[in-house]
């Protein structure tokens, strides 16, 4: 395997920003429609819960606690899908400002054969796209007021087959945050 191709095999798998910014910023300048600016951040230390004090700023939360995406160890080259991927958003809008940011953080899963570090996910285009739709809905019914449109038929629901949720290699089932139960 010559390097280049290593490069290209690795990077299927890694936790990609950049994706999650341009997508983003595709997004919230087609569905937004105003003049406001927002940005999105990541930060892995984002907990559930906002302090007094968050909340007094303008804080909200939203959370995706079944998006799907892929992990691959970098110990042992196993990789596997999820569909029970945890993803954190905190987000406000500071009206005088025209200025909107969001926090974001993805849970981490563990992998089952090494039992190493948790590995942060991968998604796809289409993945992202679905998870900040239902993410500008929120800040649209929350920051502007706006009633959340019926998008019951906008993501067909696909039953996905997955293996069962292993709790013990789970990030947000660590810190009790995740949906699934045992």
């Amino acid at each position: 395997m010559n390097k280049i191709a290593g490069f290209r095999e690795r990077s299927l798998y890694e936790w990609n920003p950049t994706l999650w910014n341009k997508t983003f910023d595709q997004i919230f300048k087609e569905k937004l429609g105003n003049d406001d600016s927002w940005e999105l951040r990541s930060n892995n230390s984002l907990e559930e819960n906002l302090s007094d004090d968050e909340k007094r700023l303008g804080w909200k939360i939203s959370s995706c606690r079944s998006a799907h995406g892929t992990f691959r160890c970098g110990t042992c080259r196993r990789s596997w899908p999820s569909a029970r991927v945890t993803l954190l958003f905190h987000y406000r809008l500071r009206s005088e400002a025209a200025q909107g940011t969001v926090i974001m953080r993805p849970f981490r899963q563990a992998c089952r054969g090494c039992s190493g570090k948790f590995l942060l996910p991968e998604f796809s285009t289409e993945e992202v796209e679905k998870v900040l739709l239902k993410l500008i809905r929120k800040i649209k019914k929350n920051c502007y007021g706006e009633e959340e449109e019926d998008n019951s038929d906008s993501f067909p629901s696909e039953k996905v087959r997955t293996k069962p949720h292993e709790s013990s290699l789970c990030e947000a089932c660590s810190q009790g945050i995740c949906c699934v139960e045992d």
